[in-house]
C-alpha cells in the first residue's frame, strides 16, 4: 500500500512532466485554411501542445503579430520552444516579403512559406510540379487530382492526403533543391511547408515521412 509521501512524490513527477512538454505556435496568414490543416495532426498530447492561430495578416504583419504572442507568452511564464509563422508569396509586394523574412530571422521565427500559395503543398502529395502557376490554377488542378471539388477551407485534407504526404516531402525536397541560391521571394513554385510537417510528425507516435 503507498504511502501519502510516495503519492506526493508521483504528483510532482507527473507535475514536472506536464511542465517540459514541448509548446509549438504556429501562426498562420490564413484564417483558415491553414489552421485546419495543422490543426489535424493528431500529436501526442503528453509530448506537445500545440497553438495554431490563423489571423488574416500577411507577411510582414503577419511576423509582427507572432512576434507579439511569443513575447506574450514569455509575459505568462508559458514560453514557446518553437514559433513558427505560416505565409504565402501571392501576390505582396517583394520588399514587404523580403523583410518578413528579416525580421523573423533575426526574432528566432520559423517560417513555412509558399510561393505561390499554401496550395502548392497539397497539389506535391499528387505529383512533383516545378511548373509557375498562378495561385487561383491550383484549386482547379487539386479538383482534377482529389476527383471532387477542392473546398479551400476543407476541415478533412490533412485526413484525406495523409498517405501520400511522404510523397509530398520527397517532392518538396526535390523543389528546393532546384534552387541555388534559393531565392523565396523569386523561387516560383516553392515551398518550405515540410520543415513544419517534419517538426509535427516527431510528435505523432511510429509516425515516419
Amino acid at each position: 500500500m503507498s504511502k501519502p509521501w510516495d503519492r506526493e512524490r508521483e504528483n510532482v513527477r507527473r507535475e514536472e512532466t506536464r511542465l517540459i512538454r514541448d509548446r509549438i505556435l504556429i501562426v498562420c496568414e490564413g484564417e483558415k485554411t491553414e489552421p485546419n490543416y495543422f490543426r489535424k495532426f493528431p500529436v501526442q498530447i503528453d509530448l506537445v501542445e500545440l497553438n495554431v492561430t490563423g489571423i488574416g495578416a500577411n507577411t510582414l504583419s503577419l511576423v509582427k503579430e507572432t512576434i507579439r504572442y511569443r513575447d506574450e507568452a514569455v509575459r505568462k511564464r508559458k514560453p514557446y520552444n518553437q514559433v513558427w509563422c505560416v505565409f504565402d508569396r501571392d501576390e505582396f509586394p517583394a520588399a514587404n516579403f523580403k523583410e518578413a523574412f528579416r525580421l523573423a530571422n533575426a526574432q528566432g521565427v520559423r517560417v513555412a512559406y509558399s510561393n505561390q500559395c499554401f496550395e502548392l503543398w497539397y497539389m506535391l502529395h499528387f505529383c512533383f510540379n516545378d511548373a509557375a502557376l498562378h495561385r487561383h490554377a491550383y484549386g482547379k488542378k487539386l479538383t482534377e487530382f482529389m476527383g471532387r471539388k477542392y473546398l479551400k477551407n476543407d476541415e478533412k485534407m490533412y485526413n484525406d492526403l495523409k498517405d501520400r504526404q511522404w510523397t509530398a516531402m520527397q517532392n518538396a525536397r526535390k523543389l528546393l533543391n532546384r534552387y541555388s541560391p534559393c531565392n523565396s521571394e523569386g523561387d516560383d513554385p516553392s515551398t518550405t511547408v515540410h520543415l513544419l510537417v517534419e517538426i509535427l510528425n516527431e510528435f505523432i507516435p511510429g509516425k515516419d515521412d
